[in-house]
């Protein structure tokens, strides 16, 4: 497996390129801008676009996905269906664009196969109510809910406080040290955000950080 990460417009969103090199194909992970970007850098790969992998429907996140569904038209787009809101609701429509042609719904426990790399769901609400994390071998990509010694914000349409610390409480009681790909920032790693995330470390109930 190779993990290739770029920021992309408009606020310097993490996209993710998850290769099975062998098989020659990738997951494109949260394209939530710079299109051309992201099909110049899967190009340079060398590997097939198997899918789109969302890992939440804000437009920062998925907004790419237009453009590149104009390239790879019959690439497949997940998304949980409940970041899919009516376009009767207009606020809610400029943080989470429809997005054009089918949209796969995974959720809690669903499984998507690229190449020999398998994908399994883990739904994380409390930044949107559709958030997910997707686990790959010893890697979470984790979109805006655990990031860097923060998590993700709470306030906007979707979005719990309560729901956000069962997530990050979820995450943090995960066995093992697994590698973090958060949706903005630097990458972490799971001991690292157990033992410094303030936040983490208030959803399971930790006392102040260990040296």
């Amino acid at each position: 497996m190779n993990i290739i990460s770029l920021q992309v417009e408009p606020i310097g969103t993490n996209c993710y390129l998850v290769c099975d090199e062998a098989a020659r194909v990738c997951a494109v992970v949260d394209p939530g801008g710079s299109a051309q970007r992201v099909r110049a850098a899967v190009e340079k790969t060398g590997c097939r676009p198997a899918c789109i992998l969302l890992t939440h429907g804000h437009y920062d996140h998925a907004g790419g996905v237009s453009e590149l569904r104009a390239v790879w038209p019959d690439i497949p787009v997940y998304l949980n269906r409940r970041d899919v809101y009516p376009p009767t609701d207009a606020y809610a429509q400029e943080l989470f664009p429809a997005l054009p042609g089918p949209v796969t719904d995974y959720d809690e426990g669903s499984t998507v196969s690229v190449g020999r790399l398998l994908f399994t769901v883990l739904a994380t609400p409390g930044h949107s109510e559709g958030s997910v994390t997707l686990r790959v071998e010893d890697t979470l990509l984790c979109g805006d809910t655990l990031f860097a010694g923060s998590c993700g914000r709470t306030d906007l349409p979707g979005g719990s406080p309560e729901k956000m610390m069962t997530s990050l409480r979820r995450l943090g009681s995960l066995r093992g040290d697994l590698a973090v790909l958060p949706g903005h920032e630097g990458t972490t790693d799971l001991e690292q955000e157990r033992r410094w995330n303030p936040y983490l470390r208030q959803a399971m109930g930790l006392g102040a950080e260990t040296v």
